[in-house]
């Protein structure tokens, strides 16, 4: 059966490859758009002095300029006065400190030995011997010494402390800052409170002048007044 349309008259035959062919070139020039630059005309040099009023001469006059020498200044001599003649003076003679065979030793009993400066007051943490609480004498070293002396304050501040009734009428609870002076004797002095309230000021300082005579501090030998600081609570249940 022979086919009713020629095939060389199909329209449809190429239709793919004239399809990518007019593809291809659509990308090409969209490519060759995003590609395309531009740029501004500069000129390479400034054409703003070509004005001939405006650029310099071509020959600068040379100009000589004399400078005057300033005149010397004539100075006259000083005049020498001839001074009176002053009165004889003695002159003392300086005899030598050398040590000989025939110069006396003094004995050691004779020099004088200045005193060690140490102060009044040192602080329980630099103290060479801290104060000692009464039932630490047998600790080993001082170290154990001034943690037995904190362990006893505490346990004397736990066993003596009264919470003050109207404080507790009032609600009031809180920290009383302490501070205190184991003085040169062993006795305790210089004590100052610092809380929130005057009440709960007072129970601290009862407790502190409850505290016994301890031994005092000493610093290289001497006994000297050691400040001490300690915090004491008052919490309601």
């Amino acid at each position: 059966m022979e086919p009713k349309k020629n095939p060389q008259l199909d329209l449809k035959r190429n239709s793919k490859l004239y399809f990518s062919i007019g593809m291809t070139c659509v990308l090409l020039l969209a490519y060759m758009a995003l590609e395309w630059k531009s740029y501004d005309k500069i000129s390479e040099w400034d054409i703003g002095l070509n004005d001939p009023n405006l650029l310099p001469p071509e020959e600068v006059p040379i100009t000589i300029q004399k400078m005057e020498l300033p005149k010397p200044k004539i100075q006259t001599p000083p005049e020498i006065k001839i001074a009176d003649d002053e009165e004889k003076i003695e002159e003392s003679v300086i005899e030598a400190e050398d040590t000989n065979q025939d110069t006396e030793i003094v004995d050691v009993e004779d020099i004088e030995v200045a005193d060690d400066d140490i102060p009044d007051t040192v602080p329980f943490i630099t103290i060479e011997n801290a104060p000692v609480f009464p039932g630490c004498e047998n600790e080993p070293d001082e170290k154990a010494k001034k943690a037995c002396f904190q362990e006893m304050m505490l346990k004397h501040i736990n066993k003596t402390i009264r919470y003050p009734e109207l404080a507790q009428e009032m609600g009031l609870q809180g920290r009383v800052s302490v501070v205190f002076t184991v003085q040169k004797d062993g006795s305790i002095g210089d004590v100052k409170l610092r809380g929130p309230h005057e009440s709960l000021e007072k129970e601290a300082g009862r407790i502190i002048s409850k505290l016994p005579k301890m031994t005092p501090g000493k610093q290289r030998g001497t006994p000297v007044k050691v400040p001490y600081a300690i915090p004491i609570t008052f919490k309601l249940n």
